[in-house]
């Protein structure tokens, strides 16, 4: 059989720039030699995002435990004096307690004896809107209503300080009195503990590549989050994957919500139901305080807010120490607020103030400031700023937009249900599957035939694993500005 060839390349005697010496990159040209000049391939990949990943916030303020259940349980302590919601029969002198102070409602509607912590001989206030009234508690009756007597008029509409007959009257406990030779308590009031629990969610990812593709040189010097450096393309995949991976495990922490309704999903050789797990965010929605963010339009509006922030804080821990995870728009205006308390700020800078010079670059942002009894530290979070992130939900949700957290420093004292005692921790830590057998904080194998060889699989198939959820204690301490 004959061998006909098509095209004879003509070799150059010398370097010149002939058609004959040059091959053709154009796609479909098929056996037209004629484009005279290899293209200029810069091998660098240009990092056009700088860092990308956003993990670290975690880290930062919290921690990380084992555990082995499906479930985590913690009891944070209640508040140690007695005050509630409570509804007045107006005309008369009863009322029924309906909330504590914190908001939890009785299961009834009402709270039975030992639900609620008034007791007879106990001196109460009361007091709504308009008027704030003082009485004495003659009897608590076994549905939990109380019976009082004004000091000073026949009932609560009476002239002098009259509370409406309604409910969200709010009630406090300030001591007691007893008659000479009265006998004491007929009762004692335990210590309630809040229950809290979360559970953990399987977080699965996955990489592959044939044994093919992973022998093929690339034509790009690629490098990445994870160490991934060299020519080969799939290094840089599989390196994006992890990192990917990464972030999910701290993203599904802060975005995690439990589910209220069933889901039930049919995957690879099972069949469940998704729970959700409570993220910080979902916790503080729940738990926590919030606020509409720091975004006035002068300083006096600014440092108002700020003012009624720390205002919430005195309700609750008042933790000195804060730390403040914030967006740019968010990090700006405060770093505004801050600059304009300085007597010269609104018309020039004032040198020496903020240990700046005519000679040196001229700082226009704050790291941390003190107001009242509280120390804020102030740090950007990439999450909140990133397109790709948070960033874009926030840009196009901008009224429920979450600009910020603020997050209590130091720990917390709580009951751990496993271990039976007290303990200090982190208010934010990271629970984790893990036992002797199998830790699930962060798991990779590898399989297939490229690299460790498991099966006769050519391929490699890079895996990896978390099974974890988020404990939020003491959310009351913690401030989401939105």
């Amino acid at each position: 059989m004959a061998i006909t060839s098509n095209y004879t390349p003509t070799p150059a005697p010398m370097k010149q720039t002939l058609a004959s010496a040059y091959l053709d990159f154009t796609t479909g040209s098929g056996l037209d030699w004629s484009q005279q000049y290899v293209p200029d391939l810069m091998e660098k990949e240009a990092e056009v995002f700088g860092p990308r990943t956003i993990s670290g916030f975690l880290s930062q303020v919290g921690a990380e435990e084992s555990m082995t259940a499906d479930q985590v349980v913690w009891s944070e302590q209640s508040r140690l004096h007695l005050s509630y919601t409570v509804t007045t029969a107006g005309t008369g002198t009863t009322f029924t307690v309906t909330n504590d102070a914190d908001g939890t409602a009785a299961t009834t509607g009402t709270y039975s004896t030992g639900d609620h912590g008034i007791r007879p001989g106990d001196m109460v206030i009361l007091a709504d809107a308009n008027a704030t009234l003082k009485v004495f508690v003659v009897s608590v009756a076994a549905d939990g209503t109380c019976t009082c007597t004004p000091y000073t008029q026949a009932n609560f509409t009476s002239a002098g300080s009259p509370i409406a007959d309604a409910a969200g009257v709010k009630a406090m406990v300030f001591g007691s009195e007893y008659a000479k030779g009265a006998v004491g308590r007929n009762s004692t009031n335990k210590a309630r503990f809040k229950t809290y629990d979360n559970k953990p969610i399987i977080i699965k990812d996955k990489y592959d590549i044939s044994g093919s593709d992973a022998s093929q040189i690339g034509w790009v010097e690629v490098s990445g989050e994870e160490g991934q450096n060299g020519y080969l393309w799939y290094l840089k995949s599989s390196g994006d994957t992890r990192s990917r991976f990464t972030d999910y495990l701290e993203m599904a922490m802060m975005e995690g919500e439990l589910a209220s309704v069933t889901i039930t999903a049919t995957q690879t050789n099972a069949t469940g139901t998704m729970t959700g797990t409570q993220g910080l965010f979902a916790a503080l929605n729940a738990r926590g305080n919030e606020s509409t963010g720091i975004t006035g339009v002068n300083a006096a509006t600014d440092l108002a807010e700020f003012d009624a922030i720390l205002a919430e804080f005195d309700k609750q821990g008042a933790i000195e120490e804060n730390m403040m995870f914030l967006d740019r728009n968010t990090s700006l205006a405060i770093d505004d607020m801050l600059a304009s308390m300085n007597s010269y700020g609104a018309g020039g800078t004032s040198y020496g103030v903020f240990n700046n010079s005519e000679d040196m670059a001229l700082n226009l942002g704050f790291s941390g400031f003190r107001r009242g009894s509280y120390d804020f530290y102030k740090s950007d979070w990439k999450y909140l700023n990133d397109l790709a992130t948070r960033g874009l939900i926030n840009a196009m949700d901008t009224v429920n937009a979450i600009r910020g957290v603020v997050v209590p420093a130091g720990t917390s004292s709580v009951y751990d249900q496993q271990l039976g005692k007290n303990l200090k921790r982190p208010f934010l830590h990271v629970r984790y599957r893990s036992s002797q057998t199998d830790d699930r904080k962060f798991k990779s194998w590898v399989t297939g035939s490229v690299g460790a060889t498991t099966s006769d699989l050519d391929a490699m198939e890079v895996h990896y694993l978390s099974e974890r959820c988020l404990v939020t204690q003491g959310a009351n301490n913690f401030m989401l500005l939105n």
